[in-house]
């Protein structure tokens, strides 16, 4: 199953403002903001897409007041127009940028806990994971390594689950995506992310980016909803979503593709004037159109989602064209 590329990789991958010039300029896209309610004055940004318990759609969201960085997980619903929160949920304070996914029966959910000490005595972050059969019933099962943000979990079709890192640092500079097959949920630790080998040649060292969700797609092959980002000559930063597709057999992935902007979004408030030009991949939903909805947080204040071509489409149909132009290195996909 390993499609060699057909032109020898560039010493460099583009940069974000290459890949966001091959966009399109007008798109003609539909976009909304997402109302929510119920959280007094806090703002609502960094959501889930919306997924399905019981018949009823559910949205994780990252709630937080504009001066601070001290942050929420709640889980919402839709009630007449307006997602507010779910009061047989359970909260997870300080915890930031929830991630939802499903393996076997059980919902996983992930977040960052900020802040917290770190194993030096420094003050950072690390994920945790929960699991269980419902909301009310999340446990605890799985935490990170130290300052290791965006590790994202997908399910095979054989119980087996691919697991996304994100390094920074030493190993992945200011932040490159890792991957590594786990047999299943109970080996998956913190030691396996931290040695996860990493995609080569995906964005430059002076930018970053990560994994925001992953899908197992019919071919075989997992397409990955992210971001690319870098800061400007004012230090502001610019976070744009974006797919690439791995081929979990032989470690090789696809370059990134910007697939949207915050421009397609109406202007709005933002927590400080250096996140004006920030949107964050939440989640994707695909249709059977072959369109998808795209849901994000919006300059890290709002959320919304908007409506455009199914990205990952091109991937999961036409395996005989993709050029996986980047690995994992010497490491390749030895986990399997």
């Amino acid at each position: 199953m390993s499609i060699p590329s057909s032109e020898a990789p560039s010493p460099l991958p583009e940069t974000c403002l290459t890949l966001l010039a091959k966009l399109p300029e007008n798109r003609g896209l539909h976009s909304e903001k997402l109302p929510f309610a119920g959280v007094g004055h806090r703002d609502v940004y960094n959501i889930s897409a919306p997924f399905d318990l019981n018949g009823r759609q559910v949205i994780a969201g990252r709630v937080e007041s504009r001066e601070v960085e001290h942050s929420d997980i709640i889980f919402f619903a839709q009630d007449q127009g307006q997602w507010l929160p779910i009061a047989s949920a359970p909260t997870f304070p300080g915890l930031q940028d929830p991630c939802v996914t499903f393996v076997g029966a059980e919902l996983i959910l992930g977040g960052v806990r900020f802040p917290t000490k770190m194993a030096d005595g420094s003050v950072g972050w690390r994920m945790e994971f929960y699991r269980g059969p419902n909301l009310e019933n999340l446990r605890l099962f799985l935490t990170g390594p130290d300052k290791m943000k965006d590790i994202r979990l997908v399910e095979f079709t054989d119980q087996r689950v691919g697991v996304f890192t994100r390094p920074q640092g030493a190993k992945g500079g200011r932040g490159q995506i890792g991957f590594f097959v786990a047999a299943h949920l109970e080996s998956i630790t913190a030691t396996a992310m931290a040695d996860a080998p990493l995609f080569q040649r995906q964005c430059r060292p002076d930018e970053w980016l990560g994994a925001n969700e992953a899908h197992a797609l019919a071919n075989g092959l997992i397409g990955v909803l992210g971001h690319i980002a870098y800061f400007d000559r004012n230090e502001h930063r610019h976070y744009y979503p974006m797919v690439f597709a791995v081929n979990p057999h032989t470690g090789e992935a696809t370059a990134p593709e910007i697939i949207v902007t915050r421009t397609d979004f109406s202007a709005g408030p933002a927590k400080r004037p250096d996140l004006v030009d920030v949107m964050f991949s939440g989640g994707l939903i695909r249709h059977s159109d072959g369109s998808a909805t795209l849901y994000a947080g919006l300059s890290d204040a709002e959320a919304g989602c908007v409506q455009i071509q199914d990205p990952l489409i091109r991937f999961e149909n036409s395996i005989e064209t993709i050029a996986f132009t980047d690995d994992l290195g010497s490491a390749k996909a030895a986990q399997m």
